[in-house]
């Protein structure tokens, strides 16, 4: 074939300017790098968002109670006390909703031995582990009856069973909180910080009773502070949005009519959008970053033009020759086209190299997630490629389009 030794005669002229073609390629080197290392970095921040979603729960939705108004000061949602046990139970039952548990929670020093700790004790129902994907490590959860019972029993989570047990199994062992014994029956998995911030693990888990009759109290018999639901699906988590909307202006007697129009003492929050709008905007973020970083490729390319526009002038009696002696116009084309797609994919490889060392780096030095594809890697070769032949063409057709005579005459 044609094809090989034209391939022969590119490396050969390559060889003969080694100096030149290695900076010449150098271009191509640090913009694919670049494109790798921002892809690795972009997608690496997105798994951290999704991570952190996931550990926060799956199509959650999280149900607020109303807002009062005390001396022309409106308080802030959650502040009053509409929501109740009964209304947990009821959004439980939607064809829409999988799991879902009443919640309330409050400050309180829980104290083993000598140790003391003062951290977030949250009443909930069984219900809850399984709305916020949560599994428990060591012994197990406490069930259906101890709600019914308000037994003084708890969930650790690993920052607080650090900072009260140590090293040692904190299961079987009692605790107090607010004075009163309380069982350790559960450790919870680690789940680490939330997406704003918040330390997950830093909590106790008691069934929701024993937290309204023993430890914090109640404005009305079965109020929560608020509720979690998980919808079934993320496709029907709007829907599930609309049946608790419904269903809670029911059961709270809200109607179109009558009461002035009396505005909802709820609010619903669908996390599923909140997520989606998060992992969207990093998504925007990291194909930005690509962007930014392919302006060094289109750098490489004029680089790639410049070089083979010198070469040309400089082989134009080689040129002349090769016309001469019967070669074809597409002949050179060709192999100008070859020299520059060569020079631009072993920039690329170097490039993808020298990118996945410097992810590498990134995360050994300053902890980040860095993420690579075969996806990202496949695009910057072909990338560089197009880049190579693209600005190549210009510099092949010029010498493609000499004239024998006047070439001869250089």
């Amino acid at each position: 074939m044609i094809i090989t030794p034209l391939l022969g005669e590119a490396w050969s002229a390559m060889r003969a300017n080694r100096t030149r073609s290695f900076l010449t390629m150098l271009g191509m080197i640090i913009g694919v790098a670049a494109v790798v290392l921002m892809l690795a970095f972009g997608r690496g921040a997105q798994d951290n968002i999704n991570d952190s979603i996931a550990r926060m729960g799956s199509n959650l939705l999280i149900i607020l109670s109303g807002t009062t108004t005390s001396g022309g000061l409106r308080m802030g949602m959650g502040s009053s006390p509409t929501l109740s046990l009964d209304d947990a139970k009821a959004i439980a039952e939607l064809p829409t909703i999988a799991h879902a548990s009443p919640v309330t929670s409050g400050l309180a020093q829980l104290i083993y031995g000598s140790n003391n700790w003062s951290t977030q004790v949250t009443g909930v129902m069984p219900d809850y582990l399984s709305v916020r994907n949560w599994l428990v490590v060591e012994g197990v959860a406490f069930g259906e009856a101890d709600v019914r019972a308000g037994t003084q029993v708890c969930l650790l989570g690993q920052t607080a069973a650090e900072n009260l047990f140590g090293s040692t199994n904190p299961v079987g062992k009692t605790l107090r909180i607010k004075q009163m014994p309380f069982l350790v029956v559960g450790l919870l998995e680690r789940k680490g910080q939330s997406m704003e911030g918040r330390n997950q693990d830093d909590v106790v888990l008691v069934p929701v009773t024993t937290a309204q009759r023993r430890l914090f109290g109640a404005s009305f018999p079965g109020s929560v502070q608020h509720i979690m639901a998980q919808a079934v699906s993320t496709e029907l988590a709007g829907q599930a949005q609309e049946d608790i909307t419904v269903l809670l202006r029911q059961r709270h007697r809200i109607t179109d009519q009558g009461l002035a129009n009396k505005q909802d003492d709820f609010t619903v929050r669908n996390l599923s959008e909140l997520a989606k709008t998060a992992a969207a905007t990093t998504e925007t973020f990291s194909l930005l970053l690509g962007a930014i970083a392919s302006i060094s490729l289109l750098v490489g390319g004029i680089g790639i033009m410049n070089i083979m526009l010198v070469s040309v002038t400089e082989r134009t009696r080689e040129i002349g020759i090769r016309l001469a002696v019967g070669a074809r116009r597409r002949d050179i084309t060709t192999q100008f086209l070859i020299e520059s797609a060569i020079i631009s994919v072993f920039g690329c490889l170097i490039g993808i190299v020298v990118g996945m060392g410097g992810a590498w780096l990134g995360q050994v030095l300053f902890g980040l997630n860095a993420v690579i594809t075969g996806t990202s890697v496949l695009l910057s070769l072909l990338v560089a490629g197009g880049i190579g032949i693209f600005f190549g063409l210009y510099p092949a057709r010029k010498a493609a389009q000499l004239n024998p005579i006047d070439a001869l005459r250089q």
